[in-house]
């Protein structure tokens, strides 16, 4: 049975795997940046319309409530009507919140998930760059030893 020989890899290949390395990681610290930084803004365009669609269901609330009143005290096709549209633009609103808090609950998921990782790739990128300072301090000079003089 013939054994094959595994090959030594050679030091050019090793350094340009090296460097590939961490050329993607610093690529990857950019992008993970970047992906944060939209998805950021995207969270709080969500968010800002969250407290938007409440606001007008709590105002609409309220006009409902008064409409229903109205059409108790004088029950007028005017004020059915009126009644009617309010409770229509209710359930409307209704609708855009719920869509509204699912599209805010998966921003939730996809932004903590960058945020952990834009930190894995900072600690990865510090490490380094520490491990790099440290291989790449110049040799200390060994000083000669001086020789004992014989007596």
């Amino acid at each position: 049975m013939a054994v094959a020989k595994k090959t030594v890899i050679k030091n050019a290949a090793l350094v340009k795997a090296t460097e590939t390395s961490l050329a993607n990681l610093e690529a990857a610290t950019a992008n993970g940046a970047k992906a944060l930084a939209a998805a950021t803004k995207k969270s709080k365009q969500s968010s800002a319309e969250g407290k938007r669609l409440s606001k007008k269901r709590v105002a609409l609330i309220k006009r409902n409530k008064t409409a229903a009143a109205k059409v108790k005290k004088d029950p007028s096709a005017e004020n059915k009507k009126n009644l009617k549209a309010l409770a229509n633009e209710l359930a409307t609103i209704r609708k855009e919140a719920a869509k509204n808090k699912s599209v805010r609950a998966a921003d939730y998921e996809e932004l903590s998930g960058l945020r952990i990782s834009c930190r894995r790739l900072a600690a990865y990128t510090k490490a380094l760059a520490a491990a790099d300072k440290v291989l790449n301090k110049p040799k200390k000079k060994v000083r000669r030893r001086k020789k004992v003089a014989a007596k």
